[in-house]
């Protein structure tokens, strides 16, 4: 699962209320971040809205997890390997909250109307009273992130001392005085610090009074500010230890761990694909499963660091490269329509190396190791798909010594024109759902799996020319 794009802010309903008073007369009640997510996440369970849209595979495992720790109001951390959807489902967050919410106009931890923190705000709410100007944030603004990297420092989290109002005369000890950092800016929302254990021991205990007392410390100040957030964390299980990077007290103030994983099943993996992947061109879903099942094969192999992780970014990123492959040849060739074919997957095993990380012992045969888990791959999916499926009519096509070519230079209707009809060739297609009537692109990608199927099951032999096809023969 890949990020959520981020949204663009609408505009502030002209309908809202503008001042202290005007908000009152509604009957508007105030509540706390948790209080919100809680009551708003129990209308949708009552209602069977959708709670997280966009996750795939969680629904039975992860998500009952999530629910229970905002019902529970406790702050969470999510330990899981690289690419399983922590941060898709940190930001998914953010749509339980309320759409728009009140705070004091200008006021930077958007202190809400009835219950102001600052000095200023409490200043200017004495004032004003009922004409105190309120304006509205949408739920949008409320999520704070930060990825947590060796060079954060507590200045960028809780905040620092600002030079340059000490040097207009205040006082040290004025919290008028503090430039103020992501998390206190963050009140009332919902922060998330991805990667947790990333940030130095001396940055995780600056976080240690805001998960537990909700004030924070600045340069020996301790401000009584009451924070009102959410405090969401990221990590990986190998880091989240004693013996790893993260200190026991900052541990022990999460009230919930939740352990994420990749897809159970096969059917799971590929609609993530479907959903994700920014595809240029038509792959067929017997594509999808052979892209899908080359993951899981990646991920499960011994020759392959499990405690990195496969990412789903990794079959989103083979998808794409495929379709990519297939809209190359469609330029190449001049091709009316760009249909991804099985001699398209190959491309992937070069260009996605960089995204798997190996044991020490296979160094060198990278390259060699995702070229085969590729080959094992189509071979399942070609028994899943065709298995019990009579294909005599294309080893026929060969019998006489005749060669079948392929690859990224052969256009569809030239591998077409080399096959001719036959028999068996209707059914083959309808299990590899491209329908009665499929489009040359479409056959031509059915007949091209058939052969490399054929190969793999050892019924053709296969050979690969120095200028890139592919030759199918006896």
């Amino acid at each position: 699962m890949t990020d959520a794009p981020v949204a663009i802010t609408p505009e502030i309903p002209s309908d809202l209320p503008r001042t202290l008073g005007e908000l009152r007369a509604t009957g508007h009640a105030y509540r706390g971040v948790k209080q919100e997510l809680r009551d708003n996440l129990l209308e949708r369970l009552r209602t069977g809205a959708p709670r997280f849209p966009g996750i795939v595979g969680y629904d039975d495992t992860v998500l009952p997890e999530v629910e229970r720790a905002l019902l529970a109001g406790h702050d969470m951390v999510l330990l899981g390997e690289r690419g399983q959807g922590k941060t898709r489902l940190i930001r998914g967050l953010i749509g339980l909250l309320d759409e728009w919410t009140p705070f004091i106009a200008g006021s930077e931890l958007h202190e809400h109307p009835y219950h102001p923190l600052t000095p200023a705000s409490r200043r200017l709410a004495a004032e004003t009273g009922d004409l105190l100007p309120i304006s509205w944030l949408h739920r949008s603004e409320r999520y704070g992130e930060k990825l947590a990297t060796p060079d954060t420092s507590v200045g960028d989290l809780i905040g620092d001392v600002d030079p340059i109002k000490v040097a207009e005369g205040r006082a040290l000890g004025d919290p008028e005085t503090i430039h103020f950092g992501l998390v206190p800016r963050t009140n009332r929302g919902i922060f998330a610090v991805n990667e947790l254990p990333d940030l130095a021991e001396r940055i995780q205990v600056s976080l240690l009074n805001v998960l537990e007392e909700r004030d924070i410390q600045v340069r020996g100040y301790q401000l009584r500010l009451p924070l009102d957030l959410l405090l969401v964390a990221s990590a990986n299980p190998e880091d989240y230890t004693n013996r790893g990077r993260i200190i026991t007290p900052l541990k022990d103030r999460f009230g919930a761990e939740i352990r994420t994983h990749y897809p159970v099943e096969l059917s799971l993996e590929t609609a993530l694909i479907r959903q994700e992947a920014d595809l240029v061109a038509a792959v067929p879903d017997h594509l999808i499963d052979v892209l899908a099942r080359y993951t899981r094969a990646v991920r499960e192999s011994p020759a392959v660091d499990a405690r990195s992780g496969i990412s789903a970014r990794f079959a989103i990123a083979a998808a794409e490269t495929v379709a990519a492959s297939a809209l190359r040849r469609s330029g190449l060739r001049n091709e009316k329509e760009a249909v991804a074919r099985i001699g398209d997957t190959p491309s992937v095993t070069s260009t996605l190396r960089g995204k798997v990380e190996f044991e020490s012992g296979e160094e060198g045969r990278e390259t060699e190791v995702l070229a085969h888990l590729l080959r094992v791959a189509t071979a399942e999916t070609f028994r899943d798909r065709l298995g019990g499926l009579d294909l005599s009519g294309f080893t026929s096509l060969v019998a006489e010594g005749a060669i079948i070519e392929t690859g990224d230079l052969v256009s569809a209707e030239e591998l077409l024109g080399q096959i001719g009809p036959v028999p068996g060739l209707a059914k083959v297609l309808d299990r590899l759902g491209l329908g009665d009537a499929p489009s040359p692109g479409q056959a031509a990608s059915g007949i091209e799996f058939v052969l490399e199927g054929l190969h793999l099951t050892r019924r053709l032999a296969k050979e690969l020319t120095d200028d890139g096809r592919t030759l199918y023969g006896s």
